[in-house]
């Protein structure tokens, strides 16, 4: 038997004891779900800050990971709201068994290991501390093993000192956060960190241009930022954000691969407004970050800069038992290239790139949900710098998201912390990587691409 011969049943191997794991573990979770929720519930609440705050789901959510005002000033309030009877350890589990069908198949696999489609996978274990520390102290931390690359590392980060002022009659609530991942502080539901779709497939194709906010520097930066949220109305954040050294990433888990740094300090800003009235609740905000870059870690040539600036805008209705929120957020990024031009990873000395995320949702008695979003991103062609057959970034779809979330108002009596999103989504993209036919130069088209996920989100 050769080598090659010899490492491709090893491949196979592989891939087929994830498969059967990954079955085994979805039965059982099916299972849960189909027993579970013919037992007796009580409203009690969601893992870890459920347990601290005493609180059902719906209390938060309208529909997890979706938040109302109550779980906005929550997280404002730096985790620290207590209530709960719990006093075990600050723990929680996330577990996320998916499948994936892409309209055709992917060519050479849909991820190193996996099918050319049809793809079962467990595609994320994590593992949630944090809460309440002090009066004033409190934190979200995650960490994640991935299925799909196979890595275990940090994840999200959020860690927040706050301190209730009054100032001359207006409340001030003040607060710092240090996190790893810009946006993942905010508390809307518009801009990158926590914007629909809240779960998405990491077998399927997505669209290779995007601005440097939504998500580039996820988990590679440090970032510390103050804010202050006044008369329970105004908020305004300012901060920023520095790489974290390639050292300290691959202690941490992160994959540097082709990493274009931040150079320096990468300021970051929020500004918004949430009047609530009565059953309403409708925010208006603007957003940014702005930095010198590192083109792909190399320095011969200097270093490239963006700005990004957003502007977002959310409306809630939380009536009983119907919700309805709307969501539309707009990225503007002007892009110096003139280091990547001259090292000859752009055509261009400058590009800009425009983003569009707007999805609306129904929910009923927060158990049942039904989202459908636009997704767009276009702007200036650049072969070099995207790398696309068209030569063009521009891409567009739309997202439909169905969910049932059977424990929001309280888990089963004998584990009242669990709760589940079930749930199917199917994209539609009419553009893809600049173009509609022939996207890659061998005849697949922008609707090859389109997506059927199923997921079964699971915490406890």
């Amino acid at each position: 038997m050769t080598a090659g011969a010899r490492q491709l049943l090893r491949a196979v191997g592989v891939g087929y004891g994830r498969l059967i794991f990954t079955i085994l573990l979805s039965a059982a979770t099916i299972a849960a779900v189909l027993v579970i929720a013919l037992t007796p519930r009580r409203a009690v609440s969601l893992p870890l800050y459920a347990r601290q705050t005493g609180q059902p789901c719906a209390t938060c959510h309208t529909a997890f990971l979706e938040l109302t005002p109550f779980g906005r000033r929550f997280k404002l309030g730096g985790y620290t709201l207590g209530g709960g009877d719990w006093t075990g350890p600050p723990f929680a589990v996330m577990l996320q068994p998916t499948f994936t069908n892409t309209q055709a198949a992917q060519p050479g696999g849909a991820a190193p290991g996996f099918g050319v489609n049809n793809n079962l996978v467990m595609q994320q274990m994590s593992l949630f501390t944090g809460g309440r520390f002090t009066d004033n102290l409190g934190a979200f931390i995650q960490g994640t093993f991935n299925d799909v690359t196979r890595r275990f590392s940090w994840d999200n980060t959020d860690i927040r000192y706050v301190a209730p002022l009054d100032i001359g009659g207006h409340k001030l609530l003040w607060g710092a956060t240090a996190n790893n991942n810009p946006t993942v502080q905010d508390v809307w539901n518009t801009i990158p960190a926590w914007s629909f779709p809240y779960i998405s497939s990491q077998l399927a194709p997505m669209p290779t241009a995007k601005t440097f906010i939504e998500q580039v520097y996820a988990q590679q930066v440090a970032g510390l930022s103050t804010y202050a949220f006044l008369d329970d109305t105004f908020y305004f954040e300012f901060g920023g954000y520095r790489p974290l050294s390639t050292n300290t990433q691959l202690v941490l888990g992160i994959d540097t691969t082709g990493q274009s740094p931040i150079s320096g300090i990468a300021p970051y800003w929020r500004v918004a407004a949430e009047p609530v009235f009565g059953d309403h609740a409708w925010e208006i905000g603007t957003f940014g970050l702005a930095s010198k870059v590192v083109p792909m870690g190399m320095s011969a040539a200097g270093n490239d800069s963006f700005t990004d600036i957003g502007i977002d805008t959310q409306y809630q209705y939380l009536g009983d038992p119907h919700t309805v929120t709307a969501r539309v957020a707009w990225i503007h990024e002007n892009h110096n290239t003139s280091a990547s031009q001259t090292l000859g990873l752009a055509n261009n000395s400058n590009n800009t790139l425009r983003s569009l995320n707007a999805s609306a949702s129904y929910i009923y008695d927060h158990t049942w949900s039904v989202t459908a979003g636009r997704v767009s991103v276009g702007g200036t062609g650049d072969a070099a710098l995207y790398g696309t057959f068209s030569g063009g970034p521009n891409s567009a779809g739309w997202i439909f998201d169905l969910a049932y979330l059977p424990f929001s108002h309280g888990g089963p009596a004998f584990w009242p912390w669990l709760n589940f999103r079930i749930g199917l989504q199917y994209t539609h993209w009419t553009k893809f990587d600049g173009a509609t036919t022939n996207i890659d130069g061998t005849g697949r088209n922008a609707s090859s691409n389109n997506t059927f996920f199923a997921y079964i989100w699971t915490m406890f």
